[in-house]
């Protein structure tokens, strides 16, 4: 198991630490954290992080030291205004001249942790408070990057995490959104998220990068969502998919935990204000007039994750998942 007396340096405590190894502690760390590691020893200590002490003596990682002595260290952003290194973002120039940010590496292999690592006992850590710790690190501008990161399998993943935010009495109660949890607060502007869901039938396969917009109106808060690419300006006439959002404690088919319903009904809302530009309701084409029902989970800061059902009029119809679930990060640009 890692080290505790450095752990802090890396934003969470012992229990935080979601894995331990099954071989020799230095070769169960990914190259990038390892070298995360060594870039921390070698930057002066933070005034804030009385531990910083501790991880330049540590044992462990001089042995990750030894590790990498032929592998370069990451790159760190440049600029003129940073007073510190620590105020940094460090990442990797890949070989095709792309950068990969260790804070959002951090989290795809959180999701999807290489075979040679195995969990720690569950009860000795809150998932999906790392995981919400790890989010918050990551700046507003450069979290709409997880839609391309993270995969279906790891969206899934990420959903299931989620999960295990009950456990948690204070985390339990943080948002992803001041507009969802300020829903009584009609200075709040409109909201525009990126999603991408896992595709499904035929009908909505074109759903599979969208935006969508939240919004208050009438004392309630209401959203829509918005196809991607070339049907988008199809959709903003003909599909305006409006739903209502309600708290809602549990999703009805599975009984799992969740924190919010995105009911859209036949999609014949009684909306006179709603925003600028924005189409007036118009009954859903199918399957979306036959109670569709996102659900939806507080992922981390700007972050959401949902699953779709299509759980039908008929009383003897049984409910099935729309789509796979759907990833739902905040766009902080101010516009669609």
């Amino acid at each position: 198991m890692a080290s505790s007396r450095c752990c802090c340096c890396f934003g969470f405590t012992t229990t935080d630490i979601p894995i331990t190894t099954t071989t020799t502690t230095t070769r169960s760390y990914r190259p990038q954290f390892v070298q995360h590691m060594i870039q921390l020893q070698q930057l002066p200590p933070h005034p804030s992080n009385p531990c910083r002490h501790f991880l330049h003596h540590s044992p462990a990682s001089s042995s990750s030291a030894r590790l990498l002595n032929a592998t370069s260290l990451p790159c760190t952003s440049s600029s003129s205004s940073s007073s510190s290194p620590w105020d940094d973002k460090p990442y990797e120039l890949l070989p095709n001249g792309r950068i990969s940010y260790l804070d959002e590496q951090d989290i795809v292999s959180f999701l999807d942790p290489p075979k040679h690592l195995i969990p720690l006992d569950p009860s000795s850590f809150n998932p999906a408070s790392y995981l919400w710790k790890k989010i918050e690190d990551i700046p507003e501008e450069r979290r709409r990057r997880l839609l391309s990161l993270l995969n279906p399998r790891l969206i899934s993943r990420a959903w299931e995490i989620a999960g295990t935010r009950y456990d948690d009495p204070k985390l339990a109660v943080k948002s992803a959104s001041n507009l969802l949890s300020h829903a009584d607060d009609h200075a709040l502007p409109l909201e525009f998220w990126n999603c991408r869901t896992s595709g499904g039938p035929l009908a909505i396969a074109w759903m599979k990068y969208l935006k969508k917009a939240l919004f208050y109106s009438k004392e309630r808060t209401y959203g829509r969502f918005i196809g991607g690419s070339l049907l988008e300006g199809i959709s903003s006439s003909f599909i305006p998919l409006y739903f209502t959002i309600r708290e809602i404690h549990e999703v009805v088919s599975t009984e799992q935990p969740c924190d919010l319903a995105y009911e859209f009904g036949d999609g014949l809302l009684d909306l006179s204000d709603y925003p600028r530009g924005f189409p007036k309701p118009a009954k859903h084409p199918w399957p979306f007039c036959d109670q569709v029902v996102v659900y939806v989970r507080h992922l981390g800061p700007g972050v959401l994750v949902g699953q779709a059902w299509q759980e039908g009029e008929a009383l003897e119809q049984v409910p099935t998942k729309l789509c796979g679930e759907i990833l739902m990060v905040k766009d902080n640009s101010g516009g669609m």
